[in-house]
């Protein structure tokens, strides 16, 4: 996905870069480019505000996204992805977002239009995201969004 992709360029780390480096990382980048630094005049303190935001939230998705993180919150997924029925689902931009029934959201990145097309078809649309999508495709919780490095 173009996100995750640009996300990791802009902090000029690679796909396999553990937490903790991706941590340092962030924490240098946010050394150079924190507001603060930049006084001598409003329009460099401005793009450093802006700068810092967007190494922020990149920060946190990448998180989001970390292996370490999936590890961490896997029994409670494999629980909700399990038991749960599908409350709603929405598609965008080939990011497929899943409400459950237990309060649970997760997005699922890079899911073709074709394969968001067969759940809507689906007979039983829990069952095919069982099979088909679930454990296929990168995902993250958007209902707990936690940074925990």
């Amino acid at each position: 996905m173009k996100k995750i992709v640009d996300y990791r360029k802009l902090l000029g780390v690679a796909e396999a870069t553990e937490l903790q480096e991706l941590k340092s990382t962030y924490r240098g980048l946010m050394k150079a480019w924190h507001p603060d630094k930049f006084q001598e005049s409003e329009e460099s303190k401005l793009e450093a505000e802006e700068k810092s935001k967007t190494i922020i939230e990149a920060y946190h998705f990448l998180v989001s996204i970390a292996p370490e993180t999936r590890a961490q919150s896997l029994a409670e997924y494999t629980t909700t992805t399990t038991t749960a029925a599908i409350v709603d689902f929405e598609y965008k931009s080939q990011v497929l977002r899943v409400d459950f029934t237990d309060g649970n959201s997760y997005e699922y990145f890079d899911v073709p239009r074709a394969v968001y097309v067969k759940l809507v078809n689906a007979d039983s649309p829990g069952r095919f995201a069982r099979r088909h999508i679930y454990n296929e495709f990168v995902y993250r919780s958007t209902s707990k969004l936690v940074a925990t490095a």
